[in-house]
């Protein structure tokens, strides 16, 4: 090892042998081991060691001080050491404050040890585990330089240290980077990418350009604006705080407060939910991006065997047409795109509805199969696998979206498009409707209450800034959307333009946009196939990285409560493939003949009242009952800081009242359950408030159990369940509960 230069006091071996029979012999009941030797109870030595050979020829120079001595040093214990054949012999030296007041103390009796009584080391150093490189070797001739530090027991410290570099705090008890054996990832840029990519989705592409055009077009950033920043950013930061500093997933993180343990699993179960029905759109890409694959697209006209009576080919004159029926633009089932998806893609017409599903498709369960596929790949080798991954889906959509503006703007009708998109309407903020849109596109784009931010962050070092993450995250989330519009109507208004309809027949939201309307768009272009197939590629990019967040929570949840219940067999490669074969055999439900109506159910029921409701519960048991002070001296301890005013309100009060009023407003106002003209018998509308419901129970299921279950008085009982696990022995005990006092309930 090396040596603490000028510290420590030098003397020959061999010139201060200790003749006892004690000293020259091991002692068999020292009770020394590897990593362990003789120490006092109050506190331990850690020792570092240098043998330095001296020049036979001349004396052994001074040793002079350092100047940065008592700066640096001042904790260490001066210890003088002799080698013999056996062992080493140290002994306490005085300081050197003491030594240049009285230097007699330096003075050697017969036999006697400088300094003070002597103390037995093994060879061993106590701290660093030094091995017995010494044992039984003449040292004759040898000089040994020790230098002892002072070591604290292992307690916990209450004091605090201050460090000025950029006027952050950080505790000295603050915890290692890793510290339980947990993965991290392999660089921030990882976890960075890995949340852009599940909050930037399909609903990016898909939803926010049409909603902004209809509610009011550039005024509709308004309520959008503030629907962000007062209500989903901070719900999306205290998710990232909550997984990063607990390094537990969205069930067994709910240590912090047993009670509401249910809304982990509630999260659990929506993620796992959404994966049914998410996954087939990506597959639905797939399927599209091979059809594109060739000379002339499959929806260009009504030759194919698919194609109808009805099918209105408007690149042909009217006479031309097989039908008398007027244009009504894209969004009619009569153009040549909206037949290719309909018939030939989802092959609705050999289904009558919900009760008459039929068999899967096997083209569509192929696709759908390959998309599993990659994210088992993606997954299964945890964050290290998932992090590289990301690097591609999660930039390859701007590329694409960039080349499709560039080539969209240079259309006729795309500054059209572009105006209808943009042009503000203030009279439109009046709509109670505007407002609601916007509180629940923010929230479902941010993606808070899923567990997916949770459990990617859980993760993170312990002082990764998810301060920045969470900002970084936010702004690109937002001109994402913002971004894709432009793109969509560029497309759209050169649709209008070319088929003489208005902007209000052609701009629609979901998979007829991008499965309807946005084909039969590129397919007047010339090179039609290249820009389809780009476009569609783009969908599969922003689609995976999301399937990866959803299932990612799944995993990283129930995983990590399997092994807090003793499964500690239970490697990730094989459950992994257990959750993906499970959702994939459900999945395949919605690539048969009638599975576009058990899809439209599961995306109404799925993660819709269910998902509000897990994100409302998460932050009033994180800022009621954990406590705000308590997740304040959190943050401060893994960042350097505290929050400010602004997210302690927010969460506390602002971020659960706006929640409150996104469902009250969604169950007063429900839309009758239908696609297209078909309407759902009232059995389907049963099934889907029971799945909703399924998850939601599991919060007050679960909270029962806890009471019933943990020992004690009642008293005791909901103090445990209401107070972090730690606390839970000493609750027991008859200490004071903080939570049961009005400080903790008022603290903001």
């Amino acid at each position: 090892m090396a040596a603490m230069p000028g510290q420590g006091n030098s003397v020959s071996a061999g010139e201060m042998k200790n003749t006892t029979p004690a000293a020259s012999n091991r002692s068999s009941s020292s009770g020394s081991r590897r990593g362990s030797s003789p120490r006092n109870e109050d506190q331990q030595e850690t020792c570092d060691a240098t043998i330095h050979k001296p020049d036979s020829t001349s004396p052994l120079p001074p040793r002079p001080r350092p100047v940065s001595y008592d700066r640096d040093h001042s904790e260490k214990v001066n210890t003088i050491a002799s080698l013999t054949g056996a062992g080493v012999l140290t002994h306490t030296a005085p300081s050197y404050e003491e030594q240049r007041a009285s230097p007699a103390l330096l003075s050697r009796g017969a036999g006697g040890t400088p300094g003070g009584r002597s103390a037995r080391d093994d060879g061993y150093c106590s701290a660093s585990s030094t091995p017995r490189a010494l044992d039984h070797k003449p040292t004759k001739g040898s000089v040994v330089t020790l230098s002892c530090y002072k070591k604290e027991p292992k307690v916990q410290i209450e004091e605090e240290y201050f460090y000025t570099e950029g006027s952050k705090r950080l505790r000295a008890n603050s915890k290692p980077e890793t510290s339980d054996g947990r993965e991290t990832w392999g660089t921030g840029a990882d976890f960075l990418l890995s949340i852009i990519g599940f909050a930037v989705d399909l609903a990016n592409v898909w939803r926010f350009p049409y909603l902004c055009y209809r509610n009011g077009g550039g005024a509709f950033l308004i309520p959008y604006t503030l629907m962000l920043v007062f209500g989903a950013v901070p719900l999306f930061y205290m998710e990232l705080i909550l997984g990063q500093y607990n390094r537990q997933g969205p069930i067994t993180l709910w240590k912090i407060c047993p009670l509401f343990k249910g809304v982990g699993f509630c999260a659990v179960m929506v993620a796992f939910y959404v994966s049914f029905y998410y996954n087939v759109i990506i597959g639905w890409a797939f399927y599209f991006l091979m059809s594109s694959a060739r000379s002339e697209l499959p929806w260009v006209h009504c030759d194919n065997s698919w194609n109808t009576e009805q099918c209105w080919d408007s690149a042909r004159l009217n006479g031309t047409n097989r039908t008398d029926v007027k244009y009504q633009g894209p969004l009619s089932h009569f153009t040549p795109a909206s037949e290719f998806f309909h018939r030939a893609v989802l092959e609705m017409q050999h289904s009558e509805g919900l009760n008459d599903l039929g068999l899967p498709k096997w083209q569509l369960a192929a696709c759908l199969g390959l998309v599993y596929v990659t994210l088992y790949l993606s997954l299964f080798k945890g964050v290290k696998s998932s992090g590289k991954v990301v690097w591609m889906t999660a930039t390859m959509p701007y590329v694409v979206l960039s080349i499709l503006l560039a080539r969209g703007l240079l259309l006729p009708g795309a500054t059209r498009g572009i105006a209808y998109y943009l042009q503000p309407e203030l009279t439109r903020l009046k709509d109670t409707q505007v407002w609601v849109d916007a509180a629940v596109q923010i929230f479902y784009s941010v993606g808070a209450g899923f567990g997916v931010h949770l459990s990617y962050a859980s993760y993170n070092t312990f002082h990764n800034n998810c301060y920045r993450d969470c900002l970084v995250t936010t702004l690109v989330n937002c001109f994402t959307s913002f971004f894709s519009g432009f793109v969509i109507f560029t497309y759209l208004g050169f649709m209008s333009y070319k088929q003489g309809v208005p902007i209000s027949s052609v701009a629609t939201e979901g998979p007829g946009l991008v499965f309807q309307v946005y084909p039969e768009a590129v397919a007047t272009l010339p090179g039609a196939s290249l820009w389809a197939m780009l476009f569609f590629f783009m969908l599969i990019m922003l689609g995976l990285d999301s399937g990866m967040g959803g299932l990612e929570c799944v995993i990283t949840g129930l995983l990590d409560q399997a092994r807090a219940s003793g499964a500690h067999w239970l490697r990730r490669e094989h459950f992994t493939l257990l959750v993906v074969c499970v959702s994939f055999c459900i999945a395949c439900i919605n690539v048969t003949p009638g599975g576009i109506y058990m899809f439209h159910l599961l995306d109404t029921y799925a993660a819709g009242i269910s998902l509000l409701c897990s994100a409302l519960f998460e932050a009033v048991a994180v800022s009621w009952f954990y406590g705000l002070k308590r997740f304040s001296d959190d943050v401060e301890e893994m960042l350097g800081f505290r929050p400010g005013i602004y997210w302690r309100i927010c969460w506390k009060f602002v971020s659960p009242i706006f929640i409150i009023g996104v469902v009250v407003f969604g169950l007063l106002y429900q839309q009758p359950l239908q696609y297209q003209q078909y309407t759902y018998p009232q059995w389907a509308v049963v099934l889907g408030w029971g799945l909703a419901c399924s998850s939601i129970l599991m919060i007050p299921i679960v909270a029962i159990y806890k009471l019933a279950t943990t020992p004690g008085t009642f008293r005791q009982r909901l103090a445990c369940c209401i107070s972090p696990e730690s606390e839970h022995e000493a609750i027991r005990g008859g200490a004071p509960v903080s939570r049961f006092t009005w400080r903790h309930w008022l603290y903001v």
